[in-house]
């Protein structure tokens, strides 16, 4: 294989322990109480070795440090910085509780590039019995607090189910004023602790999707986003056919990437294409982790699928494709139909992503490749791609610098410095290489 052929990594879990001081309702790993020890875990070097062999092939990964808590193990710092000095992002995804001031200044100086932190309801109540410990939400706020005031970038990580789907709109508030670069929207796949969770029903996920769709376009100034939801480009589609959100498909973009873009690594080392998807493809302790990534069997029919019942023969497969957890998880095939969808194919032809129907005859002007490389390598092939998909959409066929700035000012970056006060107006001034710090996967 050579290496232009290699498969992309976009994006890389760690779960580094199962440890943790909370036990929430949904967690996929089951994580044991904080007294069961660390039996097993990945030491400092063998993380430390899966990061050093990912750089050695490419900068534009992002990792993912999470659990478990993360913050319970010691070397978290070490492990950043051995990242951070390679030039990858390193995130952690944490649910806060274990954050000081101090703690969080210890992270950002080791090179964390920014925290996803998990908050389930505005209800103390509700968050602290979701996350089976009380005052997990006092703590989770405070840990918020400290991270503001040490400059940490961060994100907040809602998980929505029945009990909290009418939530959406006073969370979306709240990550605003908090400061938060994003929203991102769990949609529960019930594996681990989350098989007792009583998740959405089919008709109630499409009216999240919906009222995802419709307050992005209210609030530019924050991301708001859907994770584990590739139903979403479907449903934003038949919306507004032309919505740049169809730009790219969902296995690019919003879509589910599992296996395609994106895998976990166990705290045991076990790699697989998902949190949600048990099936280990090999183990770092014993195989190299970008052979597995080369040639782990469900990566390969993940890349290459073979949808089965609707899903299919669906006309959105090529944007949606469904999630391929969720029938695991049922008992079923990875290629099986997604039973969370309520849409019933109708046999038509099959819908592209808009970008990909004239991508081949763009070009790029030398400006514009000049400010694409004062990108982030780890974002510089995702900001090419929906540049290019931008630009098809115009009817233009060369990227320039103005389209760049255009993107930008659509919400392509991030924001500038977070102001001090609690729960600060966000700065609306976008810089394209800030953009999106967080990704799927990155809070426990």
């Amino acid at each position: 294989m050579s290496a232009d052929s290699f498969q992309p990594l976009h994006l890389l879990a760690i779960n580094l322990t199962r440890r943790c001081n909370l036990a929430c309702a949904h967690c996929y790993l089951d994580a044991d109480a904080l007294r069961s020890g660390a039996r097993d875990e990945l030491t400092t070097a063998e993380v430390r070795n899966v990061i050093e062999e990912l750089a050695s092939r490419s900068a534009e990964t992002m990792v993912v440090l999470t659990g478990g808590e993360p913050l319970l193990r010691r070397d978290l710092e070490q492990i950043i910085a051995c990242g951070a000095e390679r030039g990858l992002a390193m995130v952690v995804g944490t649910n806060a509780t274990l954050l000081s001031e101090r703690r969080a200044r210890s992270l950002k100086q080791a090179g964390a590039l920014g925290l996803g932190i998990s908050v389930d309801s505005l209800d103390a109540g509700y968050h602290d019995r979701f996350r089976g410990s009380p005052g997990a939400w006092r703590r989770t706020m405070a840990g918020i607090d400290a991270a503001r005031r040490a400059g940490l970038s961060f994100q907040i990580h809602f998980s929505v189910s029945e009990g909290n789907a009418h939530e959406l709109p006073a969370m979306i508030g709240f990550a605003r004023a908090a400061g938060s670069r994003a929203l991102n929207v769990f949609f529960l796949v019930c594996t681990g602790r989350g098989e007792s969770v009583i998740d959405l029903s089919p008709l109630r996920y499409e009216q999240v999707l919906k009222e995802l769709i419709e307050a992005q376009e209210r609030c530019p100034e924050i991301i708001i986003r859907p994770r584990c939801a590739p139903h979403f480009k479907r449903v934003a589609f038949q919306r507004n056919p032309d919505s740049a959100l169809n730009r790219i498909s969902g296995r690019e973009g919003d879509g589910c990437i599992a296996g395609v873009h994106y895998c976990r690594i166990t705290p045991e080392g076990g790699v697989t294409a998902c949190p949600y998807v048990e099936g280990e493809q090999g183990n770092v302790r014993s195989r190299p982790f970008l052979e597995i990534w080369d040639h782990g069997a469900d990566f390969q029919r993940l890349r290459s699928p073979e949808l089965r019942g609707k899903c299919g023969v669906c006309e959105f497969r090529a944007l949606c494709g469904g999630c391929r957890a969720r029938p695991l998880a049922q008992g079923g095939d990875i290629m099986d139909a997604d039973s969370m969808c309520a849409y019933a194919p109708r046999g038509g032809t099959l819908i592209a992503p808009l970008g990909a129907r004239a991508l081949h005859d763009l070009n790029w002007s030398p400006e514009a490749e000049k400010c694409l490389q004062r990108v982030p390598a780890f974002l510089r092939g995702l900001v090419r791609k929906r540049a290019e998909a931008y630009v098809a959409g115009l009817g233009q066929d060369t990227v320039l610098p103005d389209h760049l700035s255009q993107l930008a000012a659509r919400r392509f970056g991030g924001g500038g410095p977070t102001p001090p006060e609690r729960f600060p107006a966000r700065s609306s001034a976008p810089h394209l290489e800030e953009r999106e710090p967080l990704e799927p996967g990155a809070g426990p």
